[in-house]
């Protein structure tokens, strides 16, 4: 993988682009593809957003989210989109089963690939050009480098504000984890020099709850906690009863394991959802316990030394009581 660097000078050279992103966007994800395709379409190129699956309503609202492509209920059309793209952006995944069923699409594209992305051991081998780097707060933080390290500072109009400016918040807690650097805030300082309104953003991403919505937090908040105090953790277990019951959509979920850690005394919050296909684990921590290393050894998955996420086959009793049973493992570390 070359330096994405090196890629600067050819950004002039109008192609066919397909930007994409991993399954199930959140704001970083979403934010970062659309800043990025709002970016390049001043050059003239022919630019679609791929995501891999649907979204959350709460991004509905952001510039161009409407002509963003779903994989899954559109294949045939994106299929032939990344047959047909002389570039394909990869941006907040770096492994390509991120993608889920796009994964083959990508791998099997004789194209230039380009890799913006600030998670843990990318796939490297599959990608042209690229930066991986984990000291950063977001995908979307990135994208604002890319953009202002290749001399294009006065392309950045509001939409790509606006774009860049969701990732930046939802990625860093409200600006309040450690990923929240002192360029983070310049780069917000930039933003709002162009007259970027934060609070529209704000209320856009967080209040917008439906009342099943609401109704489903307080459930999940009054029964699917337990607590294991010798281990400084917290386990929420939803079962798929819960989703069906109040009518759960995707995105509704985001946020939930967050409310554990905020509980005094946790270190470590985990949350079990049982899904259609897998059972999807999150996982969150403070300090020095590292979640990427846990996810990644017991639950297949990874993402960052405070914030990651798995996944697993097994029914939603045997992989919550395997957690519990690793669990046994970690006391030394989370005390």
């Amino acid at each position: 993988m070359k330096p994405i660097e090196d890629f600067y000078p050819l950004l002039s050279n109008v192609h066919k682009v397909v930007i994409t992103m991993h399954q199930k966007p959140d704001g970083d994800a979403m934010g970062s593809t659309l800043g990025l395709f709002h970016f390049l379409r001043q050059y003239g190129h022919e630019i679609t957003v791929i995501s891999p699956t649907n979204w959350a309503d709460f991004l509905k609202w952001m510039p161009d989210a409407s002509k963003v492509v779903d994989y899954e209920k559109n294949k045939a059309e994106a299929d032939k989109l990344i047959e047909e793209a002389g570039w394909i952006f990869c941006l907040d995944f770096n492994v390509l089963h991120r993608t889920k069923t796009m994964e083959t699409s990508l791998l099997n594209a004789k194209c230039t690939k380009i890799l913006i992305d600030h998670h843990e051991q990318p796939q490297t081998e599959v990608f042209d050009y690229g930066v991986s780097n984990t000291a950063k707060s977001s995908t979307c933080e990135m994208v604002y480098d890319f953009i202002m390290d290749s001399g294009n500072a006065n392309k950045i109009n509001l939409d790509i504000a606006t774009c860049l400016y969701t990732g930046l918040m939802t990625d860093t807690g409200s600006f309040r984890f450690p990923s929240t650097t002192a360029s983070v805030h310049r780069a917000v300082a930039f933003l709002k020099d162009l007259g970027l309104n934060h609070s529209i953003i704000h209320e856009n991403i967080y209040d917008c709850n439906t009342e099943s919505r609401i109704r489903f937090l307080g459930n999940s908040l009054t029964n699917r906690i337990e607590i294991f105090y010798p281990y400084n953790t917290a386990l929420m277990v939803i079962p798929k009863s819960d989703l069906i019951k109040f009518k759960v959509k995707t995105g509704e979920t985001e946020g939930l394991v967050n409310y554990m850690l905020s509980i005094i005394g946790i270190k470590f919050a985990a949350i079990a959802i049982d899904r259609d296909e897998e059972r999807k684990w999150s996982f969150r921590s403070k300090g020095d316990f590292d979640v990427n290393i846990f996810a990644r050894k017991h639950f297949n998955g990874g993402g960052h030394k405070n914030a990651a996420g798995g996944n697993s086959k097994d029914s939603l009793k045997e992989t919550t009581e395997k957690f519990k049973a690793i669990l046994l493992d970690y006391e030394t570390a989370l005390n």
